[in-house]
């Protein structure tokens, strides 16, 4: 079947793009440099002609909290309507665990906003919530980098693979729509600091990893469990210390 997928050509999108085509879907991939802005509304009627199946891995180019909510709430509202016109049967939309957890955080206020019209709409859907994908730990500690000391809370943190994050889209994406959500997670937990502290030593990185309960996560301050999944989450098999990917980040 026909599958769209928004954000094709990122991260995750374009992993599903491969893996959807090996399983003989026919995948496209729509972003701006396709033709397709969900922004505008650009390419939108012609890319999902024929199309069952439209998956969003799309993310905002802004953090900023007025600037991801726009992203959220205006791309999703111009993709829902063209699916409506075009009589797509399944929406999928990969989103974060924890999102409704940690109040302070703009841009899960805005992954909320964009899970709000989802269920609203008239389109059958299935919500896909992951964890912290291993491919930007890196990124989170550069966040949390305050006069050359790497700050992170002692709460839990349980990454995964971006791969295992694609498997787990692209089985949505061909099954039932859920009309609600699942989880998906990477198989180990850890304390956050301690994952860091272990995490820049094997980079070979100086900074010392600085354990404290009040800092701030993408923005906000995190409780124990605001990043990790309920019971019955799926889990991948990749461990962090195993990820090829582990040696490949950039410095």
């Amino acid at each position: 079947m026909k599958i769209v997928v928004v954000g094709g050509t990122g991260l995750i999108g374009s992993k599903l793009v491969t893996k959807l085509g090996e399983h003989g879907h026919e995948a496209v991939a729509a972003a701006p440099n396709t033709g397709v802005n969900t922004l505008t509304g650009e390419g939108l009627a012609e890319v999902l002609k024929g199309a069952s199946v439209v998956i969003d891995v799309s993310n905002s180019p802004s953090f900023e909290e007025a600037a991801v909510l726009e992203f959220f709430t205006t791309s999703t509202r111009n993709l829902l309507a063209a699916e409506a016109e075009a009589g797509v049967g399944h929406h999928v939309a990969l989103s974060v665990v924890g999102t409704e957890r940690p109040p302070g955080n703009a841009y899960f206020r805005a992954k909320i906003a964009q899970e709000k019209l989802i269920q609203e709409s008239s389109i059958p859907f299935s919500l896909v919530h992951a964890t912290q994908f291993f491919e930007f730990v890196r990124r989170i500690a550069d966040e949390a980098t305050d006069d050359g000391k790497v700050r992170m809370p002692p709460v839990l943190f349980q990454p995964i693979a971006g791969d295992e994050v694609a498997q787990a889209v692209g089985r949505a994406a061909v099954g039932t729509p859920l009309n609600g959500r699942t989880e998906v997670a990477g198989p180990e937990v850890f304390r956050m600091d301690e994952f860091f502290r272990e995490a820049l030593a094997h980079w070979g990185d100086p900074r010392e990893v600085v354990t404290d309960p009040h800092a701030h996560y993408f923005g906000s301050e995190v409780l124990e469990r605001s990043l990790v999944p309920d019971d019955g989450a799926a889990l991948g098999q990749i461990r962090y210390r195993d990820w090829p990917g582990r040696d490949e980040l950039p410095k």
